[in-house]
């Protein structure tokens, strides 16, 4: 009988994962909302980051597409205190958010309490949820995230196949935004090898050689698109990469680079009318192309 070597997994400091909350962590986390979506059961899609809220910043603010519903993600590399959870309570009110994500290194244990009767005592519309975020590797592999659901409410389970049942899977804006997406791949089939049509804000181009990516997206006043990491890589490591170039890519582009959403441009119209369809495929595919070329023209003949 052989007796496998098998390596032993160990927690590592949540600070060498990310070294800084706002600046690494949450980018970070926005990038990779898959692996929490996984955990807690509903897709996620990026609505924003460090979204105001008077005189606040939520940390993630997401949309789950099968009901278009609002998320709220806050998120910390410390243990939960009672300035987050004032913060969580705040958030609530100004963005209308039914589900809220607290994630955290630690809880204690009055702040699973709270979250227990916020649960309990709401209408089942809102869903309170405390996962805690962990650091692993094994020997000398690769830093992974872990992330492990301390609180969710009884009833979720129950609610998520009476969302399924009742939208058919989607919202009638997702329904929207299936159609076109579906109009834009069979419109240029390039893209379907890319990635298939669905129901999601966004689809994204690919520039992996380059540690970036193309968001093209969709709203009910325009198309768009602009600059961002690929995942995994932060926004601060897009700006430094992208600095050198930043005149010749904004004289290029025909845009600044903006501070948020990098070289952005969209194209107004009124989305939800298929006429404009055509137009607005062929504006973001060009418009794409274009980037595309000037990317790889300037920061890859640089690398």
């Amino acid at each position: 009988m052989t007796i496998p070597d098998l390596g032993s997994l160990v927690d590592v400091n949540l600070r060498d994962a990310w070294h800084h909350e706002a600046h690494s962590f949450t980018p970070w986390l926005a990038a990779h909302l898959d692996a929490l979506a996984a955990k807690i059961g509903i897709p996620l899609e990026l609505e924003g980051q460090e979204v105001a809220v008077e005189s606040f910043s939520a940390d993630i603010l997401a949309r789950n597409p099968q009901d278009d519903s609002l998320v709220l993600i806050e998120n910390q590399l410390e243990g939960s205190d009672h300035t987050h959870l004032g913060q969580i309570m705040t958030y609530l009110a100004g963005l209308n958010a039914h589900t809220i994500i607290w994630v955290a290194a630690a809880f204690r244990e009055p702040h699973l309490s709270a979250l227990r009767w916020l649960n309990d005592n709401t209408d089942e519309a809102f869903a309170f949820f405390a996962v805690q975020v962990r650091a692993v590797r094994i020997d000398d592999s690769p830093i992974a995230p872990i992330f492990e659901v301390l609180i969710r409410p009884n009833h979720w389970e129950r609610q998520l196949q009476a969302i399924s049942k009742s939208t058919g899977e989607l919202s009638p804006t997702g329904q929207f935004r299936n159609a076109f997406w579906t109009h834009y791949v069979d419109r240029f089939p390039d893209e379907q090898a890319r990635y298939p049509a669905d129901a999601a804000t966004s689809r994204w181009r690919s520039l992996d050689d380059l540690g970036l990516n193309l968001s093209l997206y969709l709203s009910k006043t325009s198309v768009g698109l602009f600059v961002r990491g690929a995942r995994g890589v932060s926004t601060e490591e897009v700006y430094v990469l992208l600095q050198p170039h930043v005149a010749q890519l904004a004289e290029r582009l025909g845009v600044e680079m903006g501070s948020k959403y990098l070289f952005s441009q969209s194209y107004a119209a009124d989305t939800t009318n298929e006429a404009h369809w055509d137009e607005l495929s062929d504006w973001l595919h060009s418009t794409a192309d274009a980037y595309e070329t000037t990317l790889r023209d300037i920061v890859s003949s640089a690398t």
